[in-house]
C-alpha cells in the first residue's frame, strides 16, 4: 500500500510520515487542557501541519494509565467542533482518536478520514460503526483498559503475542467487509507494557512487517522514555527523537507524536540516507 485513502483526502505512505497529536481533553498525560477551545485547536493544527504533520489525530479521551473513561456524549461534544473546524480549514486527513462507536459515526459524518482505536475495534459495535463509515482504520494492541493496563502486565513471548493479537483484529475486520487496504496496525507502546515489553518490541519492530500492513507507533513523551533517561514528560524530546530513529530503522510508515518538526526532521534524514544505501546496493 502506497496511498491511504482517507475520506476525500489522502497520505503518500511511499515515505514514512507523521501524525501530529491534538488532545482536546483536560487530562492528557502532556499537553491536557492546552487545546479544548476549538480556536486553540485549530491554531496548534495548523502550526503542526506547517511543521510537516501529514495527519492531525483528534482526542477527546484521555487514554494514559489511570485514566477515567467519559461518556460518548461528552466525547463528541469535545471533538466533533474541533474535527468540522479542522476539515474545512486543513488540506490533510483528520483522525479521530475513539473507540466509541458513536464518536466514529459522529466525527465521520463532520468530515473525519481515518480512526484511530486503542481498542483496535473491540468494543461492542465498534466493528460495524468503522464499517458503516468507510474508512481506514488503525487498530492498536492494548492488555486491559487505561485504569489498570499497567499494574501487572504480563506475556508469554510479547512481539508474537502482539502480533498475532493484531492479525485476530485484523481477521475480524475482513469478517465485516472492512479491507486490508484501509487498515494499519500499532503494537501500543506503553499500553499494557512494562519497559522490558517495550524495548523488546522497539528492538524487533521489523517482525511486524510480517502483518503486510502499514506500522504506526506513538513513542513521544511516554513513561518509558522518562524510566529510561530520568526526564519529566516535557524534557523527553531527546529521547523521543531517537526512539523515532529506531523506529524508521525498522519499517515503520507512521510516526504519532506531539512532537511534529522534530519527527519531520528525524524522518528527512533517515529517508536522505536510506535513499543512498539504495542507490548503493542498486548500482
Amino acid at each position: 500500500m502506497t496511498i491511504l485513502q482517507c475520506g476525500a483526502r489522502s497520505i503518500d505512505l511511499t515515505e514514512p510520515r507523521v501524525m501530529g497529536i491534538l488532545n482536546v481533553t483536560p487530562d492528557s498525560f502532556s499537553d491536557g487542557g492546552d487545546f479544548v477551545s476549538v480556536t486553540r485547536a485549530l491554531e496548534r493544527a495548523e502550526q503542526m501541519v506547517a511543521e510537516g504533520a501529514a495527519i492531525i489525530d483528534v482526542g477527546g479521551e484521555s487514554t494514559r494509565p489511570g485514566a477515567e473513561p467519559v461518556s460518548e456524549a461528552l466525547e463528541i461534544e469535545r471533538v466533533v467542533p474541533v474535527i468540522e473546524a479542522l476539515a474545512s480549514r486543513l488540506e490533510v486527513p483528520i483522525s479521530i482518536d475513539t473507540w466509541k462507536p458513536g464518536v466514529m459515526r459522529a466525527a465521520a459524518r463532520v468530515g473525519a478520514g481515518l480512526i484511530n482505536d486503542v481498542f483496535a475495534l473491540r468494543a461492542p459495535q465498534a466493528l460495524a460503526a468503522a464499517a458503516e463509515t468507510g474508512l481506514p482504520v488503525c487498530l492498536m494492541h492494548m492488555q486491559g483498559e487505561p485504569r489498570t493496563m499497567q499494574q501487572q502486565p504480563q506475556y508469554a513471548e510479547v512481539v508474537a503475542d502482539v502480533i498475532a493479537f493484531l492479525q485476530s483484529r485484523v481477521d475480524a475486520c475482513e469478517q465485516v467487509g472492512i479491507p486490508r487496504h484501509r487498515l494499519l496496525v500499532d503494537p501500543g507502546f506503553g499500553f499494557g507494557k512494562t519497559l522490558a515489553h517495550n524495548l523488546t518490541l522497539l528492538a524487533r519492530l521489523e517482525q511486524f512487517a510480517g502483518l503486510g500492513l502499514p506500522l504506526l507507533v506513538g513513542l513521544s513523551r511516554k513513561s518509558m522514555l522518562g524510566a529510561l533517561t530520568g526526564r519529566k514528560v516535557d524534557a523527553r524530546l531527546s529521547a523521543g527523537v531517537a526512539a523515532t530513529t529506531l523506529a524508521l530503522a525498522r519499517g515503520v510508515a507512521i510516526i504519532r507524536t506531539h512532537d511534529v518538526a522534530a519527527a519531520y526532521d528525524a524522518i528527512r534524514v533517515y529517508t536522505a540516507v536510506a535513499a543512498v544505501e539504495h542507490c548503493e546496493m542498486s548500482g
